[in-house]
């Protein structure tokens, strides 16, 4: 069989044999780099990507995909208002979002099956359903683990609380894994790892790292579980922030001028994406903003027109404007990901419950061409009706952009071979134009 004919199903097939038949492993990698796909993705360009995590469930309904003809039981409180694209509406509490439609694609046709929060995270992060006893690398991670770094800073950063599971590097290593940037909209906010301890001048750095040098050739002999590398991972991520003047500058959140803050709104979400944008200034790869949670079984109109909503719109729409004015839009991928959306029916407490037979995603720059609408739902949003978009096809899709091989087999530590994603899927082409 000519290398060139070498494609992802056969490779497949070929690995069902044995752990990979009557291949090696090295062997089946080979194949696998000479296929169409690889070549395809050595050409991509070197994007960054800033995910805007909407954890917990956005309400396609109130959002991207409004229903004002819906049957009375389903239909929001909610009015629609056009966007600068003609043709094109979206939900009233959008009104800046509205204004750089022309900038970003909806997709209003992603689909899925589960419907519980930790595990459907887990899928949208990860491209995999979770399994008992195996932990799937994050997205941020395989970015991190694929591509080479630009600098000294962590080429994976979370802004909010501690990682979840689902986005952490696992069986990659800690190399892998986010850098956890705190809450910048804190007041006085400060990341860890900037600065020296008090009272601990660079001599005193040079010193402890000989005698760590020298203690870890001691208990290596003992380190079955790897835990130091581990731990020299951390230690020198942590050196290489504190001696970085590029570090320091980026995660200045302060130097922003005020009325740069209060464009982008002073919340989580919205420092967020400030501070994402100054990372990506500054060669960060992957940045993942997390804001408040969007899981809303009771009053859900009340608290997205109160809270989620402003604070949403606010951030989304001054980062895609700053990042379009800085002419870095072209080099950046926006993402707005939810791991589902709520349900066309309203509850008896008015708020919509987990459904992810339809919900929707938004994507800018990146070369992607924005004012489009990509896929369609019924009357009362219940069910996909055109173009559906899987989970799998759209993290397809970004790895090609970033020039990753979404076919690419990993071994866990016990060998098992484990694929970047589920298949079979293939990218949505809509988006690689």
């Amino acid at each position: 069989m000519p290398l060139n004919d070498f494609d992802r199903r056969t490779f497949l097939r070929v690995g069902s044999l044995t752990l990979f038949g009557h291949l090696s492993f090295g062997e089946a990698l080979r194949l696998q780099a000479a296929s169409p796909l690889a070549a395809k993705a050595a050409k991509a360009k070197d994007l960054s990507v800033i995910l805007i995590w909407c954890a917990g469930g956005m309400s396609q309904m109130e959002t991207w995909d409004p229903k004002p003809t819906a049957d009375e039981k389903y239909r929001g409180i909610f009015g629609v208002i056009p966007t600068n694209v003609n043709g094109i509406v979206i939900g009233e509490h959008l009104p800046m979002s509205a204004k750089v439609a022309d900038q970003y694609t909806i997709i209003r046709s992603m689909t899925a099956k589960d419907s519980v929060h930790e595990s459907a995270q887990a899928f949208m992060l990860t491209g995999h359903a979770p399994l008992p006893g195996l932990l799937y690398p994050a997205v941020g991670s395989i970015v991190a683990n694929e591509l080479p770094a630009r600098n000294e800073l962590p080429p994976y950063v979370l802004t909010g609380g501690a990682a979840a599971a689902w986005e952490q590097a696992t069986f990659l290593g800690p190399k892998s894994n986010p850098f956890v940037a705190g809450n910048p909209n804190e007041e006085n906010y400060r990341v860890r790892d900037l600065d020296l301890p008090l009272g601990v001048d660079w001599a005193r750095v040079e010193q402890r790292k000989s005698l760590l040098t020298m203690a870890d050739r001691y208990f290596r002999q003992f380190d079955t579980a790897n835990v130091i590398d581990s731990m020299n991972t951390h230690y020198q991520t942590a050196l290489n922030l504190i001696s970085s003047p590029r570090a320091k500058k980026a995660f200045d959140i302060g130097a922003e001028p005020a009325a740069m803050r209060e464009r982008y709104g002073r919340s989580g979400m919205g420092q967020g994406c400030l501070l994402a944008r100054r990372l990506v200034e500054s060669g960060v790869r992957f940045i993942s903003v997390r804001g408040s949670g969007w899981d809303h079984h009771q009053e859900v109109f009340n608290t997205l027109s109160r809270a989620n909503l402003p604070e949403f719109d606010r951030a989304f729409s001054a980062l895609v404007e700053d990042l379009a004015q800085r002419g870095m839009l072209e080099t950046t991928l926006v993402i707005v990901a939810t791991e589902f959306g709520r349900t066309p029916e309203i509850n008896v407490n008015a708020g919509r419950d987990h459904w992810p037979n339809a919900f929707s995603v938004v994507v800018a720059g990146g070369g992607i061409q924005g004012g489009r609408v990509i896929g369609q739902t019924d009357r009362n949003c219940f069910a996909v009706t055109e173009r559906p978009v899987h989970v799998e096809e759209f993290l397809a899709t970004v790895y090609v952009k970033l020039g990753i091989d979404f076919e690419k087999v990993y071994p866990t530590p016990i060998g098992r071979p484990v694929r970047t994603i589920d298949e079979p899927f293939e990218p949505v082409q809509e988006l690689l134009g």
